[in-house]
């Protein structure tokens, strides 16, 4: 197979957008643990048709957009030059959240009993909405670009919703439970997935792979414990909160900066009133986490090092010289000074000078005090000596800097 890098390189991309990706020979009964068509997947039978038998005629050539009577959106062709039949399958996913009511009216449409209602609305959980697809059906032409010779060597077809209504006859069992469990125990290992990838992310500070999963979280299923939305989304915040302060200390960061931005969503939770402002709260807490661990985190400095940058971060308006540093500690001035520097790149007054110059633009830009309010809660009572050194490291006088920032 001559494009199988370009092909991996293409499912690993559909892969960290959460949409599944699976290699299938089409004219063999389609594997249970493949989420092709919702209403296969309540009921309880062991005559799965091929894919083949499913969507009929399969012609080379052509790359197939499917959305089915359930809303669910896929796309698939047969790879070429291979040794047996191989269908690429990808899906499904959306392009828009489902809401309850609509799928109470699929439900009905498909005959699906009420009693499954809870499984359904599991099972659109957990597929992952794509409100911009356009990116991926870039990559996944030029993909057909190559494989098959150039952009006219091939060509694109929309399948409408109703092409798998009603295909398959199969009997549909109103009541099992066996069946339910293992769609539910899928859907919990999904979110189980998930929160790790979010808590491996933030434990290194990844920002950027924080953005790629963040677009899921309204569909990943939590558990309803209670029958009020709300409270069920305040609680699921609270365990992340937990969540993500451990991952973050498990990333560096001192417990000193964990306890304020913990307590600070602490409070946010609580004051919840909607589910999407739910959303966009841990949202935040996600990425809030994320930067702390790429500012504070300290696991490749040693246990001094640590100790003196955090007294400095956590009392930037007091005496904070190196002999007090190194005084706490009960170590040598010295030591600490060469293990600092060798450490972090800078001596500990310029660490400190850094830190409240950083400290002072914060302030400058945010609030309204005196320029000579502000050095002395950066632990510097001459307000000359402030602008000077404020210059040096900005290159700007603090007015020049704060009026900088309002334009």
């Amino acid at each position: 197979m001559f494009y199988k890098d370009r092909l991996l390189f293409l499912c690993d991309i559909f892969k960290k957008c959460r949409i599944q990706v699976n290699i299938i020979n089409p004219d063999k009964p389609i594997p249970r643990d493949i989420p092709f068509n919702f209403k296969n997947m309540l009921e309880n039978t062991d005559n799965i048709a091929s894919f083949s038998e499913t969507m009929g005629n399969i012609d080379t050539h052509i790359i197939y957009r499917l959305t089915d009577s359930f809303e669910l959106m896929y796309i698939y062709m047969l790879l070429p030059e291979t040794a047996e039949k191989q269908l690429l399958l990808i899906g499904p996913y959306l392009n828009s959240a489902v809401e309850k009511i609509e799928i109470l009216e699929i439900a009905e449409k498909h005959n699906i009993h009420p009693n499954k209602q809870s499984t359904l609305e599991r099972m659109y959980e957990s597929v992952p909405v794509i409100t911009d697809s356009s990116y991926l059906f870039a990559m996944l032409d030029t993909f057909g670009e190559y494989i098959f010779g150039g952009a006219d060597r091939f060509s694109v077809v929309d399948l409408n919703r109703e092409s798998l209504e009603d295909t398959l006859t199969l009997k549909q069992n109103e009541t099992d439970d066996a069946s339910d469990q293992l769609i539910n125990m899928k859907i919990m290992e999904q979110r189980y997935s998930y929160e790790n990838e979010i808590m491996e992310a933030v434990s290194h500070g990844q920002i950027r792979k924080i953005d790629l999963l963040l677009p899921n979280l309204s569909k990943i299923s939590f558990e309803h414990r209670l029958s009020d939305p709300i409270r069920n989304l305040k609680n699921y915040c609270i365990i992340m909160n937990t969540l993500l302060r451990k991952a973050a200390q498990n990333g560096g960061v001192h417990p000193l900066y964990l306890d304020n931005i913990s307590s600070s969503f602490a409070a946010k939770i609580e004051i919840i009133s909607s589910t999407k402002s739910g959303y966009s709260l841990m949202e935040e807490m996600f990425r809030s986490y994320c930067r702390l661990v790429k500012k504070h985190s300290m696991k490749d400095f040693s246990s001094p090092v640590q100790k003196a940058i955090t007294c400095i971060d956590a009392n930037l308006a007091g005496d904070i010289s190196l002999s007090v540093l190194a005084s706490t500690q009960n170590i040598s001035a010295g030591y600490l000074s060469t293990l600092f520097k060798k450490e972090t790149g800078k001596t500990v007054t310029e660490y400190i000078n850094n830190s409240r110059v950083e400290y002072a633009k914060k302030l400058l830009g945010t609030t309204k005090l005196q320029i000579q309010t502000i050095a002395q809660h950066c632990g510097i009572l001459d307000v000359h000596y402030f602008s000077k050194l404020f210059k040096k490291y900005t290159g700007k006088t603090p007015k020049e800097y704060r009026d900088s920032a309002k334009n």
